[in-house]
């Protein structure tokens, strides 16, 4: 695996999602925890252990979370973020306010399951892959608050992202061209309305669709749900309008068919279905 990890936002960014999914878990407070323990008057260590093997993600973001219940909170990775762990394995190791551990331990254990579970399953697409040129890429198919600590779990996987949000680049779909009436008004009302460094991407279903994006400049065209043989002579066609223009294919990818896809020749193929249809990677804290 190569060493290209995701890169987060600062957490001026993220801290204030931590702290609300750490209001929504303690609520009024840890019934539990506080009738135990006074703040900050014991401290402990724990450990965390994978319980399944796959990709590692979120762990700075799991020691974000304790911290923010308590900044002396010292959290260890024992191995790195994009790492594969074996069941058995500890993953980290953490000491610090037992209070702070305890009520930090599901928000914190939750995501980086979550994006462990994303990391894992992206990774399997981008190896069935790896001895093509053809890049793997994710989509806005998130779940909403996430979608920023999604797309960098598919980063860990090594994908790359696509479009953080609408405001990241054109995308001209199929609702869009109905709306405008055509591919062709649709790239001539976006472009006279769009800044400079954007780009146009059309989603296509046919060779029709492939010739009129190519006729009004698409930077990007898109090849959705295509059969292989139409694909492959889409992509010939496009090469040898334009070598420059970039080929995005997209709709019904599997671990099964993406080989085959990318055989047609396209720059990249693009999934939901690591964030979609990922199961999250067990992993469980425990005091010692």
């Amino acid at each position: 695996m190569n060493n290209f990890i995701g890169v987060l936002p600062p957490f001026l960014v993220l801290d204030q999602f931590l702290q609300s999914w750490l209001m929504e878990d303690i609520g009024r407070g840890d019934r539990t925890t506080q009738s135990l323990l006074s703040p900050n008057t014991k401290t402990g260590q724990a450990k965390w252990v994978a319980k399944a093997p796959g990709i590692i993600a979120g762990l700075p973001v799991a020691a974000r979370v304790f911290q923010l219940l308590n900044d002396q909170v010292s959290f260890v990775p024992i191995i790195s973020e994009g790492t594969k762990c074996e069941p058995g394995e500890v993953i980290a190791e953490i000491h610090g306010s037992l209070d702070a551990l305890l009520m930090g331990e599901r928000v914190a254990l939750n995501l980086a399951m979550r994006l462990s579970g994303i990391a894992t399953l992206t990774n399997q697409y981008v190896e069935k892959i790896a001895d093509l040129p053809t890049k793997f890429v994710d989509t806005r198919k998130t779940t909403p608050g996430l979608r920023i600590l999604e797309k960098y779990a598919t980063a860990v996987g090594r994908a790359i992202n696509h479009r953080m949000g609408l405001d990241d680049a054109v995308m001209i779909k199929d609702n869009h061209i109905t709306a405008a009436g055509s591919i062709g008004e649709a790239i001539s009302l976006v472009r006279s309305q769009i800044p400079y460094p954007l780009t146009i991407e059309v989603e296509t279903e046919n060779l029709e669709q492939v010739k009129e994006a190519l006729k009004y400049q698409a930077d990007i065209i898109m090849l959705d749900n295509m059969p292989l043989t139409t694909m492959t002579e889409a992509v010939k066609l496009i090469r040898q309008y334009n070598n420059r223009i970039k080929i995005e294919a997209s709709g019904n990818i599997t671990l099964e068919t993406i080989h085959a896809v990318a055989e047609t020749g396209v720059d990249y193929i693009s999934s939901s279905a690591p964030i979609t249809q990922s199961k999250w990677l067990d992993l469980s804290m425990k005091i010692m």
